[in-house]
Order: structure tokens, then C-alpha cells, then sequence
């Protein structure tokens, strides 16, 4: 029976008795097991609560230092025996059994090292288990006396390599990877993916070359595990008679789409080729190098390097006149009217000769080959056809950078005659594919958009294009065909890219089982993948964006009071909206004075911050 002055357990918190009213304890619960919580007293019934001494006890019994001991004694000594109450395990330990010695004996046991159990059945650790939690103990303690001269060292922005282990949180904050950081936390700075980034450069722990934005987008940073499977043998069409030509920017390493013209006919009917690398020959749906592309949905392309849809094993397999005399592709053969519009569409597996050509060198050679020369006027005439039905043409300067030994460079691209003329070849391979999957009646993936609402007043040059840009509306997937506004076609989709983007390959697969007589996906299935792939791919391109802008950063971050020419875009207040061709970026400035669309201005780089990848101009 629990008396008067009784030291108890009540819900795991020691308290004392200080009275019995209506068969009930009167207790006070005490504060760190020490002294009794002001104003604090409960009644309890004694069921709820467990002895751990008799009594009589006050609150001045707990105060001052614990008493002294002989732990690991007792513990040799009970070790591998048997059970123990709270009161024996005190003797053992103290010698004695006091409120201050069982109070002392509680804490023990709460503690864990030495002994397991509850207050009546105390078991002493095995001495496997006691060894290896002192390790964890003292490894624990060392780790802490390490970070707190850590941080002292973080305050100070001193940084060594032995210090990387506590920076983790902190590197998986900046690239996205977690939310937190408690290194961050402990230095009483935000915590934001910006912060930490700047932190990390401020540190010395990042150089400036480090690009935390691809992880931030969730992007697979690794390898393609899937590689395709060799190329089945089958009858191909053989069109190695007829000059193909592969032209792309001189950098492009993955070329998946050249160009045939023959004709006219005494229709003055032309037909264009359009080949297209063939990687589902071998890349079947749902087959792992498939499903690793949808998860990936393009290529991703940054400045310090591409990371591929595709394994780079698939290169050499399909890439077009890659590394052997003669590729195999898929040809798009186009019959079209004089007026260009589209009669028929076949396509063929095929084995093709393929020339690859930079636009400069295609543009240097228009005079002298009569096939490149009617390529020419073809497109020149179809980019009309488009225009005439609505069409609406962007032209704004691009700068290509390259990143090599951590070296940036940046150079404004050309506008090449042969860059307009491939367009619009791929663009009458999508508008014939489309009209040949709905002829055919075969689920397919095609593009749409809707009409935008042109400006009333559009201004000319570069103000002009900038101004239909921003009257455009982004385009839409669909098993459906509709009406693309912006390229003035009644139906398109994508095929020239197989490659690079997930869509076209869908695309392909669709086509080659057709083709083959097998069953084609439903428009279920195709509905699945395309919400898949486009999800993925529009994370690429939002990474793609962040690091251009990261990479801009760094590359004007020493070049502080620069001066660039840029060209006024449009005009509100005292802000600009402005271009700056040289870098191929669109910013904002604030502008004293009076300033017209397309007026040319100079502007100064006055500073500069990597981890928001902003620039600030005047």
C-alpha cells in the first residue's frame, strides 16, 4: 500500500505523495525528476501509479549532484543472473536504498545502457550488446563535439574537404533533393535551395561550373541502362541512288533526319523524302529501352553536355550516316502538287547514302547542287503556303554556348537559309504523317494548338516577333487530330526526331506495326504514354531553361561593367522588356527617358547572382 510522502511512477514521470483524499493519491508530479511542477498535483488511483520508494519523501531529497556509484560493478555483478527490483539494483549501484538512490536507479534504467526491463523486473545488458551501444555512444559524442566545431568553422567560411560529410544536407537542399538543411538551420540562415547554392559557393565547397538545376527538375542524371536490341533483318526499300542529306548546327552529334527531293514530274508534281532514323525497328513497346525513353521524354540538351532519350549504344545502330556508308531509316515519301499541298503520303523501311552537312556548309553549296538549290525553293515556296493560310512565322536571334574545361563560351547563331528549308521539310513530313495515321485509321499521336490573339498593332523587326510569341498558346497532345494555328496546317504531328523526343518514337512504333501488319497500340495506350512522356519532357526543357540561365550567370559574373547592345522590345513606364542578341536573352531594365520598339540602346552588366541566375543590367 502507497502512503503519505511515497516516491511514484505515474505515466512515466516520477512524482511524490502528498496526501490520500477520497481513496485517492494526491501527487505532484516533478519536473525533470527533480522538483515538483508549480501549481501541478493530480489525484490518481493507486493502480495508476508504481512505487520506486516508500517514503517519506520531499522534493529537497533530489536536489544537488546524483549520488556516487559503482555501475559497472553492479552490472558485472548482476550480469547473465537473473531479475532485479528497482530497490536491489539500487543497493547494488549505492549501496544504500534512498529516495536519492532509487530516484538515481530510475534514471539508470531510463537511460538503457546498462539494463533493460520495468522498475520490478531489471535485467542486466548482455555484454555484446552494452559494447556495442558505448561505441555508438562515444562515436555519437565524438560526432557532435565534430559538428559544433564544424559550424564554428561555417560561421568563419572556412572550408576543408573533411568537412564535405556535414555539407550533404545542405548540397541535397541546393539541388533540390530535400527540403531542409539542418546544417543551414543551425547556422540561422534560410533554407532554400537559393541559399544553399550560395552558401556552398560562398564556402569554396562549389565552383561556380556547378549546376544544381537538372536535379532540382527531378531529370535522370544517369546512364540509360536499356540498351535497344540489334536490328532485325528485313526487306528494306533501297533508295541509296538518291542524294540524302543530313544538315544540322556543326555541334550536333545525334543526326536523325535528312532530306531527298525528285521531281518535278511532267505534273510538275515533286516528291520529297524525308528519312528518318529507325529505332523502332529494334525498340518495341513496353521493352525496357522504351519504357526508359518515356520516362525521359527527350533528350536532354545543356550547355556542358547532352544527356540522351536513348543509350549512346543506339547511335551507331540508327543515327543517320553516323559512322558507315550507308544508315537505315524510315523514308516519308511525299507526292505534293505543284501548289505544294500534300497528294499522298508512303513511308518505307529503307536503306539510304547519307551526306551530313552544317547549315553553313549547305548554305555555301545552294549555287552549286541543283538538288540543295530546288530544296531551297521548295520550302521557301511551302513556308508561303503556310503563311497564306494563317501561319505565324518567330524569327529571334538564338546564341549557342559551349562549355569546355569549364571555359564558357557564347556566340550568336546565324540565321542559315538551310536551317528554314529542314524546317520545313519536317514540317511537311508531321502534316503528311497525320493525314496518313487518320487515312489509315491508326491511333496516333498528333498536335494541335489554338489560335492566339494577335496584336492590333504589330510591330515590325524583332518587337514584332517578340509580340507574336507572346500571343501564342502552347500546343496540346491528343489521339485527335485538330487545326495547328501557328504552323497554318489542318492537322500535324511529329515524326523527324526519334531520337530525341519520346512523341515521335511513340509515333514510329505506330507506323512500323502498321506497317508490318501487327496489332497497334489503342488509343488508351497511346493516350497513357503520351501523358507520360510529355510530363518528362516538359521537365527537361524547364531545366534546360534553368541552367541556360545558370550558365549565363556564371559566364557574366566576372565581366562586371560589360556593355551589350540590345534591342527594345516593348515599353511600360520607365521598364523595358529588351534583347540582347549577342547573348540570346530577353530581360527587363529600368529605362530614364523615352525608348522605341526596336530602337537599339547599350546596356552595362552591373552584378551579377548565380544561385537565382539573375543578371541586372542598366
Amino acid at each position: 500500500m502507497i502512503t503519505d510522502k511515497a516516491l511514484v511512477l505515474h505515466k512515466t514521470r516520477p512524482a511524490l505523495v502528498n496526501g490520500i483524499e477520497d481513496g485517492k493519491l494526491v501527487i505532484s508530479p516533478l519536473e525533470d525528476g527533480v522538483s515538483p511542477i508549480k501549481e501541478s498535483t493530480l489525484k490518481v488511483r493507486e493502480k495508476d501509479v508504481e512505487l520506486l520508494h516508500p517514503g517519506p519523501c520531499k522534493a529537497s531529497d533530489f536536489s544537488g549532484a546524483a549520488p556516487e556509484g559503482d555501475l559497472r560493478s553492479a552490472w558485472e555483478l548482476m550480469a547473465g543472473t537473473g531479475e532485479y527490483s528497482l530497490e536491489e539494483v539500487a543497493e547494488l549501484i549505492f549501496s544504500e536504498f534512498n529516495p536519492r538512490t532509487a530516484m538515481a536507479a530510475w534514471k539508470i534504467l531510463g537511460d538503457g545502457l546498462f539494463f533493460t526491463g520495468s522498475i520490478k523486473s531489471i535485467k542486466a545488458r548482455p555484454r555484446e550488446e552494452l559494447e556495442v551501444e558505448e561505441k555508438k555512444r562515444e562515436d555519437k559524442q565524438k560526432d557532435a563535439a565534430e559538428r559544433i566545431s564544424f559550424l564554428e568553422r561555417m560561421k568563419k567560411l572556412t572550408f576543408t574537404e573533411a568537412d564535405r560529410r556535414f555539407l550533404l544536407d545542405v548540397e541535397a537542399l541546393a539541388r533540390g533533393l530535400s527540403d531542409k538543411s539542418r546544417t543551414l538551420k543551425d547556422l540561422g540562415r534560410s533554407e532554400t535551395p537559393e541559399e544553399a547554392h550560395r552558401f556552398l559557393l560562398n564556402l569554396g565547397a562549389w565552383t561556380a561550373c556547378e549546376n544544381p538545376h537538372p536535379s532540382r527538375f527531378n531529370i535522370n542524371l544517369s546512364p540509360v541502362k536499356a540498351i535497344p536490341p540489334p536490328i532485325p533483318e528485313e526487306d528494306r526499300l533501297d533508295l541509296c541512288g538518291i542524294p540524302a542529306y543530313a544538315i544540322d548546327n556543326s555541334w550536333s552529334h545525334d543526326p536523325d533526319d535528312a532530306i531527298s527531293l525528285e521531281g518535278p514530274d511532267s505534273e510538275g508534281r515533286l516528291t520529297l523524302w524525308v528519312h528518318v532514323a529507325d529505332p523502332a525497328a529494334s525498340i518495341l513497346p513496353g521493352s525496357p529501352a522504351d519504357m526508359e525513353a518515356r520516362n525521359r521524354g527527350a533528350t536532354l540538351y545543356l550547355p556542358e553536355g547532352s544527356y540522351g532519350m536513348l543509350a549512346p549504344e543506339a547511335l551507331p545502330l540508327f543515327a543517320l550516316g553516323f559512322d558507315t556508308d550507308t544508315s537505315i531509316a524510315l523514308s516519308f515519301k511525299i507526292l505534293l502538287d505543284p501548289d505544294l499541298s500534300i497528294i499522298e503520303t508512303s513511308i518505307y523501311p529503307s536503306r539510304i547514302q547519307v551526306t551530313r552537312l552544317s547549315y553553313q556548309e549547305a548554305d555555301g553549296m545552294a549555287s552549286e547542287s541543283e538538288i540543295l538549290s530546288r530544296l531551297f525553293k521548295m520550302a521557301e515556296q511551302n513556308m508561303e503556303r503556310r503563311l497564306d493560310t494563317g501561319a505565324v512565322l518567330i524569327e529571334l536571334p538564338e546564341a549557342h554556348f559551349h562549355i569546355q574545361n569549364n571555359q564558357i563560351s557564347i556566340e550568336e547563331i546565324p540565321p542559315y537559309r538551310s536551317a528554314d528549308m529542314v524546317r520545313e521539310c519536317m514540317v511537311l513530313a508531321g502534316e503528311g504523317a497525320a493525314r496518313w495515321a487518320l487515312k489509315n485509321r491508326v491511333p496516333f499521336p498528333f498536335i494541335s494548338q489554338e489560335a492566339g490573339d494577335l496584336p492590333q498593332n504589330r510591330f515590325p523587326g524583332l518587337a514584332g516577333a517578340w509580340q507574336l510569341r507572346r500571343s501564342m498558346r502552347p500546343r496540346s497532345l491528343s489521339i485527335k487530330p485538330g487545326v495547328h494555328w501557328g504552323l497554318g496546317l489542318d492537322m500535324y504531328s511529329q515524326v523527324s526526331s526519334p531520337l530525341r523526343r519520346y512523341i515521335d518514337l511513340l509515333a514510329h512504333q505506330q507506323i512500323r506495326a502498321f506497317l508490318k501488319n501487327e496489332t497497334v497500340l489503342s488509343e488508351e495506350e497511346i493516350l497513357f504514354r503520351l501523358s507520360a512522356a510529355d510530363a518528362a519532357a516538359f521537365a527537361t526543357v524547364k531545366a534546360e531553361r534553368a541552367s541556360r540561365a545558370h550558365w549565363l550567370a556564371v559566364y557574366l559574373a566576372d565581366k562586371k561593367d560589360s556593355l551589350w547592345e540590345a534591342v527594345v522590345l516593348d515599353s511600360k513606364g520607365s521598364r523595358l522588356t529588351v534583347l540582347i542578341p549577342a547573348l540570346g536573352l530577353e530581360t527587363q531594365v529600368n529605362f530614364q527617358g523615352k525608348a522605341e520598339p526596336n530602337e537599339h540602346i547599350n546596356l552595362t552588366c552591373v552584378s551579377v547572382k548565380i544561385p537565382e541566375g539573375e543578371i541586372i543590367f542598366s
